[in-house]
């Protein structure tokens, strides 16, 4: 039977992951899975990291250096693209550190860090053709999505009604409102030039893991030259994924759409974006849809 200040702290972690998972602030959750030869830390010893907050929320695995360096893996975990929901830390005998299997030494006790936020967060500037057939896909996907346009008869819950947000105004004001970060991917997909330069003008320096932009490699160059003269850093415009999405040979606005959406996933994910056929040692799990080695 667990203490009441253990008890607690199992609650505030529960609630804390529910809310993640229904919208609220990311967290990360601690748990030595092995203690391996090192004293003083237990098995089932949980500590939860909040993504908005410098001090650990909740738990803690030795009360020092560890929870330290616990807390730095957690918070890199959070910016990181492709994203990671899980990985393993190995704790040594002076209390370091390391992440890399490599790295670790016998006895050395183990650490599972658990990323839980919510459904992946998708923007999509123009709500014409190109962008109804995104969200469409993108929901069966598990997307939570937000439309932007600047036209009412494009911009309403009656077209996306699988949208979570509906937004119609200025693209540059509308983005200037918006939440933006790592976990966030925006595609743009509006109807010309000079939207499309409002747009990303307004998130390509905001940290959003990935920006697509739809049109010609001409078209799109123009945009990014024209970004780059008003002042854009470099590095920032050349993490822009345009011409937008993977080579299928697409025609169709569907087909655009997944193309487009099957970029954002590898990226997301960290995929190769090669044929399994092709793929030597790997074999698909139909279960779960995942790869793993044979």
């Amino acid at each position: 039977m667990p203490d009441e200040s253990s008890a607690e702290v199992m609650q505030a972690i529960v609630d804390a992951v529910e809310r993640a998972l229904e919208g609220g602030i990311p967290v990360a959750v601690a748990t030595v899975i092995d203690v391996g030869e090192q004293p003083g830390i237990a098995v089932g010893t949980k500590m939860l990291i909040r993504r908005d907050a410098e001090a650990t929320s909740a738990g803690a695995i030795d009360g020092g250096a560890v929870d330290a360096q616990v807390r730095e893996a957690a918070l890199a975990m959070f910016e990181a693209f492709p994203r990671m929901p899980m990985q393993t830390l190995y704790i040594g005998t002076d209390h370091d550190v390391v992440m890399r299997r490599s790295q670790a030494r016998p006895g050395d006790a183990r650490l599972m860090l658990e990323l839980f936020e919510s459904p992946a967060r998708l923007i999509i500037a123009g709500g014409g053709h190109v962008g109804l057939a995104i969200a469409s896909i993108a929901s069966i996907v598990g997307f939570r999505i937000a439309i932007v346009d600047d036209r009412p008869e494009f911009a309403n819950t009656e077209r996306f009604p699988m949208a979570d947000e509906v937004i119609c105004g200025d693209f540059g004001e509308v983005f200037d409102a918006m939440s933006i970060d790592a976990s966030c991917s925006i595609v743009l997909v509006s109807r010309g030039h000079q939207q499309d330069t409002i747009s990303l003008r307004h998130t390509v320096t905001r940290g959003a893991g990935y920006i697509g932009m739809i049109g010609s490699r001409r078209r799109t160059a123009t945009v990014l030259q024209l970004l780059a003269e008003d002042g854009i850093p470099a590095e920032a415009l050349a993490k822009v994924h345009t011409p937008i999405g993977l080579d299928i040979s697409a025609e169709t606005p569907e087909e655009i759409a997944l193309s487009i959406l099957s970029e954002i996933v590898l990226v997301r994910k960290g995929g190769t974006g090669a044929k399994l056929s092709t793929m030597k040692g790997v074999q698909s799990r139909r279960s779960g849809g995942s790869v793993e080695p044979v």
